[in-house]
């Protein structure tokens, strides 16, 4: 009975680590369009992308330095309509949100505007960085 239950296990997790490792997360070529340092309260912060960056179809986000709680995130695109996006994680330092489709495929980006709070959880501030794949 042990031996069933520990086959089924292994077998589980093996199936749960392949599957992660197909992700296509580090396919296509990933810009940085900025980052932010961000403070120790619930805030909110924007980074400027611009249209000379070029059009984005997929984003993601990598939090350095420290640690902190996103809740959502606003793109701005540059014909003025806004798509928010729930994010609701809690980021640890080289955490990396899951990729982000963007609706309507690839987009000129204006801003990308956050949500946060880090509410003391690291003495370090975090740095918050926004990546886009075209």
């Amino acid at each position: 009975m042990k031996n069933s239950i520990l086959i089924l296990l292994v077998t589980l997790l093996g199936g749960i680590s392949l599957s992660f490792t197909s992700l296509p997360s580090n396919t296509g070529r990933w810009e940085h369009l900025g980052s932010k340092k961000v403070d120790y309260k619930l805030d909110r912060d924007r980074i400027h992308v611009g249209a000379h960056d070029g059009a984005f179809d997929k984003l993601k986000i990598e939090v350095a330095g420290g640690s902190l709680n996103m809740h959502k995130m606003i793109v701005e695109y540059h014909n003025g309509t806004r798509e928010e996006i729930s994010i609701k994680h809690h980021f640890v330092r080289g955490d990396e949100s899951r990729i982000i489709d963007l609706r309507r495929g690839k987009r000129l980006i204006k801003d990308i505007t956050f949500w946060y709070d880090s509410k003391n959880i690291q003495p370090r501030k975090a740095v918050v960085n926004v990546y886009g794949r075209h």
